[in-house]
């Protein structure tokens, strides 16, 4: 009995050290994803993109961290765009562009800087975008899409947590959204 002593206090060690520093989310740390950092201009799910733009893909084994080269663009998750060079999406400056988590829905998710709006340049739509979020969630036809194609954006899916198709028996969340996707088919911008 005492010689298991030792191993207990040992094994309760371990087993505290290792619990103490689980992460909820199932893992330690944060997958370190594969990415690309442009160094000339590219056309990247039918967007030019500047360079020093970021290009993040989904988790692959044995392939981690900063690459050398693009990788297939259906395994695009993030376009982050450098500073000062923001994409204009529907008249509104962009910094980034995200792939909707959800595998089943096919869209992305647009992070506007409303702060290199110019007056001159607001509109209806950019107004309803900047009251509830600097997000939106665009739900598309064609996956390899992600530039300001009317004819390939399904549907405005939601703006922030505010507003979201999800809530169908909600009227004011459907009708702002509704709203948003009448003024997102007004704009001339590509």
């Amino acid at each position: 009995m005492k010689i298991l002593k030792p191993f207990t206090f040992l094994f309760s060690l371990l087993l505290a050290s290792c619990v103490g520093n689980m992460n909820p989310t199932g893992g330690n740390s944060t997958p370190n994803y594969p990415y690309f950092i442009t160094t000339e201009p590219l056309v990247v799910k039918k967007i030019s993109v500047p360079v020093g733009t970021k290009l993040t893909y989904e988790e692959h084994f044995f392939v981690e961290g900063k690459q050398n080269h693009t990788m297939r663009e259906a395994k695009l998750t993030t376009i982050d765009f450098p500073p000062g060079k923001e994409l204009i999406w529907g008249g509104v400056p962009v910094s980034s562009i995200n792939k909707f988590f959800n595998s089943e829905m096919r869209g992305y998710s647009v992070l506007a800087d409303f702060s290199k709006l110019r007056e001159d340049k607001k509109t209806k739509f950019s107004e309803l975008w900047q009251s509830c979020s600097s997000d939106i969630g665009i739900t598309i036809k064609n996956e390899d899409d992600w530039s300001f194609n009317k004819e390939n954006i399904a549907d405005v899916e939601s703006c922030s947590v505010l507003y979201q198709r999800y809530f169908k028996d909600d009227t004011q969340q459907q009708s702002f959204l509704n709203e948003m996707y009448a003024e997102l088919q007004k704009i001339n911008s590509k």
